[in-house]
Parts: C-alpha cells; structure tokens; sequence
C-alpha cells in the first residue's frame, strides 16, 4: 500500500499545499469517500453526479491524512485542515487524472524491484490476468489488478494497493481511445505486457481495426528492461495484427516479440476438447518444458487461448510453467465472465454479461451449443457499445451467426441494433416463433423467467451497459 509525506505527494504530482502539515505522512488511497484507509489520502474527483471535492472538510475529520481537491477549497474544507493534523491539496491544473497517474508513477519508480506483467487487448484481457494472477501466485507473491479497475485511475489505484514485499504485478491495461495505453504504461512500466489480440471493440472511437491495433501496441512504448527481465511483448500467431505490431512497433523500440499458439513458437498450438459443460481439456508445448495438460475450470475454447497468452508471459518471468498451470486450473470464473451458475430448480445460467464484443458473442455462443443441454437452449443478447459507424454491420453478423445455432430460442434486448441483430436472423432463417425481442431487460426478465425450467441452459451476453446483469439474476432467482 502506498506510504508518502505530504511533501513528497506534491513533488511528484506539481499539487500545491492549501493547509496543513507537509511533513504529515499518508498510507493508503481512495477516490471514494466512503473507503478513505485509517490515515490514508482522499482525491476528489467531480463526477457527473457527486461532486467529492464537497466531502473534503468529512474526509478531514474522518481522520484522513491528506485531501486532495480538484476546484477552488472551501472555507468549510479550509477550517477543517487547520482543526485536523492533516493536509489539504490542490491538484495542479485541478487535473486529477494527471495527478493519480504521476503519483503512481512516482510510487512504481520507488519500487523498481517490482516485476510487473501488463495484459491488454480486446478479448480476453480480463481471463488472462486472472489465469496469470492464479499461475504466479503458486510461486511467488502476487498482485493483481481487482475487478474492472484498468483505466486511467483504475490502474493508478491498482499500483496503490500494491506492496514493497510483493514480487509480481499482474496489471490490466484497458482503453477507450488513443494515447490512454501510453499513459497507462508509462505509470506502471511493465517489463513484460500481453496483447490478447486486437478484435473490435472501441472501433467507434478508433475508426479501424488498425487504429485499434495502434492504440493496444502504444503498450510497447512503457516496456522496461528491469530486473534481468523483459521488455517481451506476448502476442498471439492466431492474431492477424501480431505481425503488424511486431514490425511497426516492437523492432524499432528493441522489444522482443514471444509469440504463441504458432507451430515452433515457445508456446505451441494446443490439442483441445471440450467435455460435456463445456469445460476444455487441453495439450500443449511449451519450450524448454515439453507438453503441459490440464483441464481448465472456465468452459469454451477461447479459454485456452488465453492460456496460451499468458503461459507466454510466465516463460518470460522463469516462472515454472508446471506449477502455474496447476494454479491455473484452479482457478474459477470472475464475476460475470463466462460463470455458470445455478440456483435450485432454476436453470443453469452462462452469465457474461459484464463486457461483449462480436467475436465475444460468438465464443460465448459456441460454448451455449458445445455444453450439454437436456432442456432448451437459450440465447439472450443484448446491444454492443462503441462500434461506431461500422455498428449496424457487426451487430448483423452477431444475429447472423446466433441464427446458424441450434438454438431453442434467441432473444435480443435493446432498442435499434436489437432490432439489427433480429432481422438478420430472421434473414438467415431463424424461426419466428422461436425469436424475440424486448426493450430493455427488465421487460426480457418478466416475460421470460417463469417461462424457463431447471433443465434449460441460458446464455445472458451483451455490453455492460445493457443492464443484463440484473435479467441473470432474475432468472436465477425465479
């Protein structure tokens, strides 16, 4: 956890002090109120709803150490300090994006005997740091990147929770738009990263899969040699970028490429079957090992890909793969992801309704029909967000290939991409009478929960903000 004075906060941040002690020192950090650590600092962001920069005079006399303020200080906030023994800031530029990241920069900069891993990627990233947070955690002490904290202040207050007796940093980097990875990276300097592969999602923001390809590869210019280790970016052979990011962006910076799932790569294709829920079992080499088996815990295919990507980035660690792929298979679901679950007589629910992406749609598609089914199969899916001018056409090719399931029944939630994703299946055949469509999915939850039995296999998928996280629930709890 982080440990500062005041005064070294301002130096690397260019924050200025408005009151208080300088020489108070802090431990700890939150950009909720509600979860300041016993003497640990408070930044306060103005968001769309609340604006925290009201809470600083209570985050004063809470006990917290330092208040970091993004606007103007008021008196309220001003007695406070001088009342408390602790300090009262302003960011500079009242920026706090800014200063949480040159703050965790500063802090990954005093812990250089940190050997930190960086997952990005557009598919995958999130299974990825899971299996490599499970893998290394069998042999040395980990740290890991919780929940979706993978942003700009994500992984700032990730680097924050982390601790000078921990080894490995395991740190998903996501992004919405270019130049955010570079940012990311230069905070966290990873001596290996992972680039899952590049697919679809943000295409709206970034214009092409090739823009999206720049903006992941932007990665390779936070790459630091440290510690015997790195800079190694991990890519995929089955990524039609990797050659791409590999020539235009690794070879100029002196990075070294390892790539896996090719034939002669140190990470070779693997042997895969899928058993009856769906669950892989799988072969693969590796170098200087030989072949690695197991069977993972998360059901589909992909699932090993994702194996492969970070059996990668534990090679260029030296951590032993035996061992890590053990962990590996222990390993269960995150909330959300591909997690099977059931209650009672109600059916069994696939809830990856945390995130999509066309290609995400159809893996977790093939996983609805690869998994053994004595009641119907059910698809329910809902809109993708930021597709941008190419939206109308992926989300018809996500009705299209849901159409060519063995399916029971498809539904579709959302409002005009819904209505894009219906009509290409119907397009392609789908029976009318096993379609439907609702507006939201509240709607979708109280026409379809008493409909569904024990016996019945349900896939719940779409972006997060479709809100089917709450229909998941309904049906299970029916």
């Amino acid at each position: 956890m982080i440990r500062m004075t005041v005064r070294e906060m301002m130096e690397a941040t260019g924050a200025t002090l408005v009151a208080g002690d300088p020489s108070v020192s802090f431990e700890g950090l939150s950009i909720d109120s509600r979860t300041i650590p016993s003497h640990g600092a408070f930044v306060a962001f103005a968001g769309e709803r609340v604006d925290g920069n009201q809470f600083a005079a209570k985050a004063l006399e809470s006990g917290a150490r330092v208040v970091v303020l993004t606007a103007q200080a008021s008196g309220e906030a001003l007695r406070a300090a001088e009342e408390s023994d602790g300090a009262l800031l302003r960011a500079a530029n009242d920026d706090g994006e800014a200063f949480m990241l040159a703050l965790a920069k500063a802090w990954r900069e005093r812990n250089p005997q940190w050997k930190v891993v960086g997952v990005t990627g557009s598919v995958g990233k999130t299974t990825t740091k899971e299996m490599l947070a499970a893998g290394i955690g069998v042999c040395a002490r980990t740290h890991a990147t919780k929940g979706n904290f993978n942003n700009l202040l994500g992984v700032p207050l990730t680097l924050f929770d982390a601790s000078p007796e921990d080894e490995v940093l395991v740190v998903e980097m996501g992004m919405n738009n270019a130049g955010e990875l570079s940012r990311i990276a230069d905070a966290a300097k990873p001596q290996i990263a992972v680039i899952t592969n590049v697919g679809t999602s943000h295409i709206g923001n970034l214009g092409s899969r090739e823009g999206i390809a720049r903006a992941k590869a932007e990665v390779v210019g936070g790459l630091r040699a440290a510690n015997g280790i790195g800079p190694v970016l991990v890519l995929s052979d089955a990524d039609d970028f990797a050659d791409f990011i590999e020539n235009e962006f690794c070879a100029p910076a002196g990075v070294r490429c390892l790539r896996v799932g090719g034939t002669g790569s140190p990470v070779g294709p693997a042997k895969v079957t899928l058993d009856a829920q769906g669950l892989p079992t799988f072969e693969v080499a590796v170098q200087g090992v030989g072949t690695l088996a197991g069977t993972l815990s998360l059901p589909g295919q992909a699932m090993v890909y994702d194996l492969q990507s970070a059996l990668g980035a534990i090679l260029a660690l030296g951590i032993p793969c035996k061992e890590a792929v053990e962990g590996i298979c222990k390993m269960r679901a995150a909330r959300m992801r591909m997690e099977v679950r059931q209650n009672g007589e109600s059916p069994r629910v696939i809830d990856d309704s945390y995130n999509a992406s066309p290609s995400s749609m159809a893996a977790a598609l093939d996983v609805l029909c690869a998994m053994e089914c004595a009641g119907r199969r059910v698809a329910i899916l809902g809109e993708i967000g930021e597709l941008g001018d190419e939206s109308h056409r992926l989300h018809e090719l996500v009705g299209a290939y849901a159409a060519a399931k063995p399916l029971d029944m498809l539904v579709f939630i959302g409002s005009e991409e819904a209505g894009h994703m219906a009509q290409a299946a119907r397009t392609m055949g789908f029976s009318e009478d096993r379609l439907e469509r609702f507006g939201s999915a509240d709607d979708a939850a109280k026409a379809l929960s008493p409909i569904f039995d024990k016996d019945d296999l349900v896939l719940v998928k779409a972006s997060r903000a479709a809100g089917l996280d709450r229909l998941s629930e309904e049906v299970l709890n029916a």
